[in-house]
């Protein structure tokens, strides 16, 4: 027989979690849920943080992480995390992971990571600069300059300037037909006494790069692949 009184039935929802905190070697690594509003976000991650301040009182400066998925921060919201996140006591925000990017970004990436290739002849006065890697079919006469934020690779005699990894990039190379510049120049380190790691006079192509000792050296192409492992593109390819 049917109940005369309606049954109320309750359903209990667990509370998703905005914030998820997690301890490494590092430091903290903070997941940051992308689909709630960075409002919610940041009232959750000031509340966890908050609950935890007291216990790092005594402790030394913790390295934080912030994985924020496919949430994309404008420099403003990174600014207001980073800000949140050193008000608490022995916290610094040191890195912050998206899978997303803004297209002003993609294109700095784009043309960071391209290959410009140039056909000509750069003679004494003149300069060529490229934001990516060079590739030069000619020569670069004496008081010529080559700039590139990556690699620079020409197929022809270097008897001028190369200056490669230009932003700063140590792990960047310079190859030449003719490896007889009168300056080279990767990142902020400058050679004008060519460092051969071999005398012998072959004229095979070379390469000069910055060894373990932060010294510009100059070596046989070949060893290329052993040197840079990572300077090719092809993947599964070597």
């Amino acid at each position: 027989m049917a109940s005369a009184f309606p049954i109320e039935v309750k359903i209990f929802m667990k509370k998703r979690q905005n914030v998820i905190i997690k301890g490494t070697k590092e430091g903290l690594t903070l997941h940051l849920n992308d689909d709630c509003s960075f409002q919610e976000l940041k009232d959750e991650l000031d509340e966890k943080l908050s609950a935890n301040e007291r216990d790092h009182e005594k402790r030394p400066l913790i390295p934080v992480k912030l994985e924020t998925g496919n949430r994309y921060l404008s420099e403003i919201q990174r600014e207001e995390l980073k800000s949140l996140v050193r008000q608490k006591k022995n916290l610094v925000v040191d890195e912050i992971e998206s899978n997303v990017i803004s297209k002003e970004e993609a294109e700095k990436t784009r043309r960071e990571n391209e290959i410009i290739s140039v056909a000509r002849i750069i003679r004494s006065g003149q300069i060529l600069e490229v934001q990516g890697d060079l590739l030069l079919f000619g020569d670069v006469n004496p008081g010529g300059k080559v700039i590139a934020g990556g690699n620079i690779f020409i197929m022809g005699a270097l008897r001028g300037i190369a200056h490669a990894g230009c932003f700063g990039n140590k792990q960047a190379v310079i190859a030449a037909s003719i490896m007889k510049p009168s300056q080279i120049r990767i990142s902020d380190l400058i050679n004008q006494t060519i460092n051969r790691v071999r005398n012998d006079d072959n004229h095979e192509m070379e390469c000069a790069y910055i060894n373990h000792q932060e010294q510009i050296v100059v070596d046989r192409l070949q060893g290329l692949i052993h040197i840079r492992p990572d300077l090719t593109r092809l993947e599964g390819g070597r």
